[in-house]
């Protein structure tokens, strides 16, 4: 149905020029016809008022009149009594956008990485947090503000983090950003300005991005192996890099914590390279049979920078993330910010902070660790029933697991198996700088698929995950 618009009606270019000897009606009529054969205006689409369009051209409405019910009458126009007059269906010329694809069939089970559980983002609570900051707003929050992003925001994500992830977190130092993607774009291109040339990611990994964000950086991106301990410092020397991207809370895929000794190595690391670790602290909210770790920002706050976003805890599509950054590095963070975007978009910043002030944020944290938890046991059980040979690990913390497949198992092939029966899973092999498809192995993801779907899509597939006939 079309949408309601309550009297407000659209703008609409157009131009009468009185000097030019063609009649003003004869214009309006053209200029109108031109546009929806061109596509400009596209089937459905409304059309101002007669009487907005007249007062916009300084014309008489009954002229407007004339020229709507002429172009109604070659077919152009759809008008109705008390309705918006709009483009008529099959009007507009060749401009006009395609239809829209068909979409694919829908999956019994998608076990997609990466993404929490969309039905459960707290719409309720956002709502209140966006109504409560817009209406204790100071109209000065308006202007162009200081690129760092909000104080308030800065100042509340500072707390938050030295309670829950007991972070050397500085509201001065900072800095609020438009996700984890443009948080590392930030940071590379700091850390080339600073003279560094080459940035070591774990492998497995993200590789994909890790290499585009730094080409557009201007660095080499090297791949570092990882290890039932996390990254392995000792082939990180070895590569001559002088920054390294790790994700130490919960190693992104394989689900590893860094162990201490590691830490500390890495660290050590850092400071006889003159180097930076940059930390992804991704889903550390989110963990179920260990004890909390911390960020290991908090262990080195001038040698690491620390990312984090909500994009795991509440949604993706809020593009909401900060950089805790060292003292030698806040200025340059901050000026390529503002060159980049000239800051984050502050009532969204704001509303993240009422969130976080009024405890809402960290009620949805308690209810979802018990939906992700409960996923998870759905997901083992349905895997000792169905699939008993199939190992799960990292499942310590996070909503992926990684399914160990046997040796003789193409990892492929399960993959296109298991689309064929309308589940969606996705191999190890994406997650390696080689693209290496052995060890055959899958990356499950939990945080966006219920329970029931977990259980039916494990049984749908399980022949194929044993590699069973």
């Amino acid at each position: 149905m079309p949408l309601q618009w309550s009297g407000l009606s659209p703008e609409l270019l157009i131009a009468v020029e009185r000097d030019s000897g063609e009649p003003l009606r004869s214009q309006v009529e053209r200029q109108l016809r031109e546009a929806i054969r061109t596509g400009r205006l596209s089937a459905g689409e409304r059309l101002p008022s007669s009487r907005e369009l007249a007062r916009g051209l300084g014309l008489s409405r009954g002229l407007v009149q004339d020229c709507y019910a002429q172009l109604q009458a070659e077919g152009y126009l759809l008008a109705q009594v008390g309705s918006a007059t709009r483009v008529a269906a099959g009007a507009c010329g060749p401009a006009a956008p395609a239809p829209a694809p068909t979409a694919p069939p829908p999956l019994t089970a998608d076990f997609r990485w990466g993404v929490p559980d969309l039905r459960s983002f707290p719409l309720t609570d956002w709502l209140w947090a966006m109504r409560e900051a817009a209406r204790a707003m100071p109209a000065a929050e308006l202007d162009y503000g200081d690129p760092r992003g909000s104080a308030v925001l800065r100042d509340v994500v500072a707390g938050y983090l030295r309670r829950v992830r007991a972070a050397a977190a500085d509201p001065e130092r900072i800095v609020i950003c438009s996700g984890y993607a443009q948080g590392l774009g930030l940071a590379l291109r700091a850390l080339a300005r600073d003279g560094i040339r080459t940035v070591a990611y774990e492998d497995p990994g993200s590789p994909g991005s890790a290499r585009a964000v730094a080409a557009s950086a201007g660095l080499e991106a090297v791949p570092v192996p990882v290890d039932r301990q996390g990254v392995d410092v000792r082939a990180l020397a070895a590569t001559g890099a002088r920054a390294v991207v790790v994700t130490p809370a919960h190693q992104w895929p394989t689900g590893v914590a860094l162990t201490p000794e590691r830490r500390l190595a890495l660290i050590e690391w850092a400071g006889r390279r003159d180097g930076v670790v940059i930390e992804d602290d991704y889903d550390a909210e989110f963990r179920y049979d260990r004890e909390p770790v911390g960020a290991l920002q908090g262990l080195a706050a001038d040698r690491v920078i620390s990312i984090g976003t909500v994009s795991k805890s509440l949604a993706p599509a809020l593009r909401i993330g900060w950089l805790l950054c060292p003292p030698s590095l806040t200025q340059s963070l901050v000026e390529i910010k503002q060159v980049s975007d000239r800051g984050s978009p502050t009532l969204d910043q704001l509303a993240l902070a009422r969130m976080i002030e009024s405890g809402r944020y960290d009620r949805h944290l308690r209810r979802m660790r018990a939906t992700y938890a409960t996923r998870r046991g759905a997901l083992v059980a349905a895997l000792d029933e169905h699939a008993p040979d199939v190992a799960l690990t990292g499942l310590a913390a996070g909503f992926h697991a990684v399914a160990h497949l046997g040796r003789s198992a193409d990892e492929r092939a399960v993959v296109a198996a298991a689309r064929a029966r309308s589940v969606g899973l996705y191999g190890m092999s994406a997650c390696r700088a080689s693209g290496a498809t052995t060890p055959a192995q899958l990356v499950l993801g939990f945080g966006d698929v219920g329970e029931r779907a977990i259980t039916a899509g494990i049984a749908a597939v399980a022949d194929v995950l044993s590699g069973r006939p």
